[in-house]
């Protein structure tokens, strides 16, 4: 247990003992574990290190250092991550969303910026709902679907969807992939598995260890998810449909051919604030104008209800 004293105190042998054992940007770290243990912003541990701690406060501090020494990140301490300024709850069964996935978010709503219709979304792969609902609270007139092949990320989901105040356009049912939904959407977005399985046991400890494996893997290349979403999407984007997806590093033009072996049309690759190509953005041919061209409509199937 660290010893009692200031949050200042407190936060100093945080960074120190996390600084000993490898971890990268230690002080930072210290203060987001420090906040969290507090419930405090983190600018308050920074603006105020004088302040006492409690017993209480000293054990809490200690037990979450001790977590992250062990490599589980702070997000999976704390059962939910931020992402698009929203907050998201994890459970077991959930991808931790990472920053980088706000690239899809952002893609998205490039193409869309122009359409003043209702839109209708699928998510494949739903994990927390993080993607659906961070368009749908961009959105105000869409509604969403979100797919999880794991019920506990669908109910999961779900309650984020309420704690956002979107379960009214929004619902969540488990399924592998879209075998279970016979509808068209405007949008189809997706983080799927890409990781060689090979790679597996080369990731981080903090990912390796506390992210469901079927969110990682994408099978011995990477690309089966791929290839299984590039089956479905002709029947289920409507013409002129768009589908966004996050691509892992080095994969840009492998997914485009799987997804033009489709008939979609690639649009765009989009990089992350890394500059790594991080989106593919594709479209569905416009046999007739589609539900995103200018002054198209096209009639949809009515999606189907989930269990959740």
């Amino acid at each position: 247990m660290i010893p009692g004293g200031t949050i200042g105190a407190a936060l100093g042998r945080a960074a120190k003992a996390l600084k000993a054992e490898g971890f990268d940007e230690p002080r930072r770290r210290a203060r987001s574990l420090v906040a969290a243990a507090l419930d405090l912003p983190a600018a308050n541990v920074f603006a105020h290190p004088q302040r006492s701690l409690s017993a209480a406060d000293v054990d809490k501090i200690a037990a979450f250092l001790a977590r992250i020494l062990a490599h589980e990140p702070l997000s999976r301490i704390l059962g939910e991550r931020e992402f698009w300024g929203l907050r998201f709850r994890l459970c077991a069964e959930t991808l931790d969303p990472r920053p980088e996935s706000e690239t899809v978010v952002a893609a998205v709503l490039k193409h869309v910026a122009r359409c003043d219709r209702a839109l209708r979304l699928l998510d494949l792969g739903t994990g927390s709902g993080c993607l659906l609902l961070a368009l749908l609270s961009e959105l105000p007139e869409a509604i969403g679907l979100g797919v999880d092949i794991a019920p506990g990320a669908a109910q999961t989901a779900h309650h984020n969807a309420q704690a956002l105040g979107l379960s009214d356009r929004a619902r969540f049912l488990a399924g592998d992939w879209g075998a279970a939904v016979n509808a068209q959407f405007d949008l189809v977005v997706a983080n799927p598995p890409y990781v060689a399985t090979a790679a597996l046991a080369t990731l981080p400890p903090e990912v390796a260890s506390h992210d469901p494996r079927r969110a990682l893997d994408g099978g011995a290349d990477g690309l089966a998810a791929y290839r299984a979403l590039a089956g479905e999407l002709p029947r289920l984007l409507a013409p002129g449909g768009i589908f966004a997806a996050e691509i892992g590093q080095g994969q840009a033009e492998a997914v485009r051919k799987i997804i033009t072996g489709a008939g979609l049309v690639v649009r765009q690759i989009v990089p992350d604030l890394a500059g790594i190509p991080r989106c593919l953005v594709a479209e569905q041919p416009a046999q007739e104008r589609g539900v995103l061209s200018e002054n198209g409509s096209q009639k949809m199937i009515g999606m189907p209800h989930g269990p959740v």
